[in-house]
C-alpha cells in the first residue's frame, strides 16, 4: 500500500488495508507500477444517461473502455483476474438493448474464461418485449493456464440429492456443488417499503452477495483488489470482510463519502462483533 501512496499521493480515505482516491481512474492507474493488482472487479458507467455520466458517442465510449481496461491489464499480476459487470445499451436503428460486452469482445486483452448471467429477479416491466431480469459478469484472466479459482470457497450447499451414491461412495462433494453460470441473487432494491437493507443513495448499487462470491472465487487472503469505479463502495466492503486489501478510484466526491461511511460502519460493526465474541465466545 505504501508503494501506491508514493505513486498517487495522499488518498481521500485510508484505513488499514483500504485506499480510496477521489480521482479519475485513468489518471490514477497510469501512475501505478506494473503487475501490482491481483484482481479487479468493477462496473463502469454504461453510457446510458445516469446522473454520474457524461454521454459519449458510441465510438468514443468504446475507445474509453478500451483505454481503462488496458490499464487494468497492465496492473494485473500474471495469475490475476478481471471481473467486468456490464449492462445494455441502445444503438439507433440497430438495437434496442445490446449487451455492451458484445461491442467490446475484440478490445479486451484478457483471456475470457466465462460469462456469468446474474439473474436478479425484479426489474423493469415490459409490454412489447420480455421483461429484463439479468446482467452479465465477464470473468477474464491474464494467463489462461495460470489463474486462481477457489471452488471450495463458493460451493453451493443446496444439493438436491446429497446422499446419492456411485459405486458405493457419496457422489456429491460434501461441501456442496459447483454453482452454475447463472447466479440467482436479488438486486439491491429501492423504494419506501421494499428497499434492501444495504441500499445507499447510489443509483446503481450491486449486492454484496454477488461480489462476495466473485472475490472468494478469484483471489486469496492478503491479495490486493482494485475497483476503478468504486461507487458506493461494495467492492471495498467485501474485500475488507474477506481479509483482502483494496484500492478504489471514484471521480464523484459524494460517492467517495458514501463509500467511506459504509466502510466505517462495517469496521465499527466488526469491532463490536469481536468484543461480543471475547465476552461470550467461550460460554
Amino acid at each position: 500500500m505504501n508503494k501506491i501512496i508514493r505513486a498517487l499521493g495522499k488518498p481521500y480515505f485510508q484505513e488499514d488495508n483500504c485506499l480510496i482516491y477521489n480521482l479519475d481512474c485513468l489518471e490514477g492507474m497510469a501512475k501505478l507500477p506494473n503487475e501490482i493488482i491481483n484482481m479487479t472487479v468493477t462496473s463502469p458507467p454504461y453510457n446510458i444517461g445516469k446522473e454520474y455520466e457524461d454521454i459519449l458517442s458510441l465510438d468514443e465510449y468504446l475507445a474509453w473502455c478500451k483505454r481503462w481496461i488496458q490499464e487494468v491489464y497492465r496492473l494485473t499480476t500474471i495469475n490475476g483476474s478481471f471481473w467486468l459487470n456490464l449492462g445494455y445499451i441502445s444503438i439507433p436503428k440497430r438495437a434496442k438493448a445490446i449487451p455492451i460486452s458484445y461491442l467490446l469482445w475484440d478490445k479486451i486483452p484478457f483471456y475470457l474464461i466465462q460469462e456469468i448471467v446474474w439473474n436478479y429477479g425484479a426489474g423493469v416491466a415490459a409490454k412489447k418485449f420480455f421483461s429484463p431480469r439479468n446482467e452479465k459478469f465477464l470473468w477474464y484472466v491474464k494467463d489462461e493456464l495460470n489463474y486462481i479459482f477457489n471452488l471450495d470457497d463458493i460451493r453451493d450447499p443446496n444439493v438436491k440429492y446429497p446422499n446419492q451414491k456411485k459405486n458405493g461412495k457419496i457422489k456429491v462433494n460434501p461441501m456442496g456443488k459447483n454453482p452454475t453460470d447463472v447466479w440467482q441473487i436479488p438486486k439491491v432494491t429501492s423504494g419506501k417499503n421494499r428497499a434492501s437493507k444495504e441500499r445507499t443513495p447510489h443509483p446503481c448499487q450491486y449486492p454484496i452477495a454477488v461480489i462476495d462470491r466473485i472475490i472468494k472465487a478469484s483471489s486469496n487472503k492478503g491479495d490486493l483488489i482494485l475497483d476503478p469505479f468504486l461507487g458506493s463502495g461494495t467492492t471495498a466492503i467485501v474485500a475488507l470482510k474477506l481479509d483482502r486489501s483494496v484500492i478504489g478510484f471514484e471521480i464523484n466526491s459524494d460517492y467517495c463519502e458514501m463509500a467511506v461511511k459504509r466502510i466505517k460502519t462495517f469496521k465499527s460493526e466488526k469491532q463490536t462483533d469481536v468484543i461480543q465474541f471475547s465476552l461470550f465466545g467461550s460460554v
